[in-house]
Order: structure tokens, then C-alpha cells, then sequence
């Protein structure tokens, strides 16, 4: 079913704005400060109207639910396993930190898909996008501990197969990922230099 975005858009508002106000889980607290932010998420929404596309479709959206479900959970997941390794190795300075850039090839193309796994791997802790190829549709990681690269872009590879079902993308999870890229070494020779996995010079 095809509907105008602003208005799901200010629903969407809506709800953020009962979370972000920390109300009392009782039906008229809830209820009240809902209201409050139609009252605001609808205006802001139809204002910033231009900035999304005119109609969406909620039936792809309720269908794309289990698989934002199953990203956000992969994700959480990584957030708090990088945190953890990220304070052992504050708190072992002895630790061996070797530094990596690594080219990962994605299979999304769409530019939200794209964008939030970039900005995924920038908020865990430990990695950090750095650029994005648009040539290649690949993005430059930079990993605190670049020693096992399989192990950097693993975490990326379920998201993307998370986000590939929540985007409707062309590809899909099924499609073999290309091979990861990494910047220099000896890691070089076993990965191949060529970003786009395919031998060519």
C-alpha cells in the first residue's frame, strides 16, 4: 500500500519522541506525550517534506521488520563485543595493535543501505569507514587490529546480508561476497590488491 512518506514520517517522530522523553509506562503518560509529538513530528515532517521521497510503501516496510530486527541484533551484538576488546586493550598496553586498511566490496547499492553500514562500522568501536568507492561500491575500513582481516569484514558481511532483505536489493544474501582488499604487507600477496577482486591490473 503506497502512502504519502510525511505522515509516517511524523508518526515515526512521534514514537522517537515518547522514547526520547522517558515517560511513565502507564497508558495515559504513553498516550499524552505521543499526541505531544504529532503535534510536533507532524508539522516537522510535512516542513522537511522534500527531503524524502513523496510515497512509500508500508507493506515492503512491515515485510522489511524481521530483517531490521535481525541487523540490529547482529549489530548490538558486534557494538558490544568491540567495546569489550577495544577496554582489554587500554587496559593491557602490551597487547599487539597492528593497524589495517582494508578495502571490503558490498553487494547494497542503494545509498541508505550503503550508508548505514558505513556508519556502522564507524560507531563500533575498534574500525572506522573511511571512504567510500562509488567505482567499486566499496568501502575503506580502517581497523584498529588489522591482523585477520576475515575477522574485520565478517561482522560487515552479516549486517549486509541483514541489510540486503531490508532494502529489497538486487543482490541477494545467497550471492558470494567479492574478496576483501588490504591496504600493504605481506597480507597483500595472500588478498590480492585488486579492489575489484577480479585479477585484472
Amino acid at each position: 500500500m503506497n502512502v504519502r512518506t510525511w505522515p509516517v514520517a511524523g508518526v515515526v517522530f512521534a514514537v522517537l519522541w515518547v522514547f526520547v522523553r522517558g515517560v511513565h509506562l502507564t497508558p495515559s503518560a504513553v498516550l499524552g506525550q505521543f499526541l505531544l509529538g504529532l503535534a510536533v513530528g507532524l508539522p516537522t515532517a510535512y516542513l522537511f517534506r522534500r527531503l524524502y521521497g513523496k510515497r512509500i510503501d508500508l507493506g515492503r516496510g512491515v515485510l522489511a521488520l524481521p530483517y531490521a530486527g535481525r541487523y540490529l541484533g547482529a549489530f548490538v551484538w558486534e557494538l558490544v563485543r568491540a567495546n569489550l576488546d577495544v577496554a582489554y586493550r587500554v587496559l593491557s598496553p602490551g597487547m599487539p595493535i597492528e593497524p589495517e586498511v582494508i578495502l571490503v566490496p558490498l553487494r547494497v547499492e542503494t545509498d541508505v543501505a550503503v550508508t548505514l553500514l558505513a556508519n556502522s562500522v564507524t560507531i563500533t568501536p575498534g574500525t572506522v569507514t573511511l571512504d567510500y568507492d562509488e567505482g567499486t561500491n566499496a568501502l575503506y575500513v580502517h581497523a584498529v587490529d588489522g591482523r585477520d582481516p576475515d575477522a574485520i569484514a565478517a561482522p560487515i558481511r552479516r549486517w549486509e546480508d541483514a541489510a540486503l532483505e531490508m532494502f529489497d536489493e538486487r543482490a541477494s544474501p545467497d550471492d558470494p561476497p567479492r574478496e576483501i582488499v588490504v591496504s600493504g604487507g605481506e597480507r597483500n600477496q595472500r588478498y590480492g590488491g585488486d579492489p575489484l577482486g577480479d585479477g585484472d591490473e
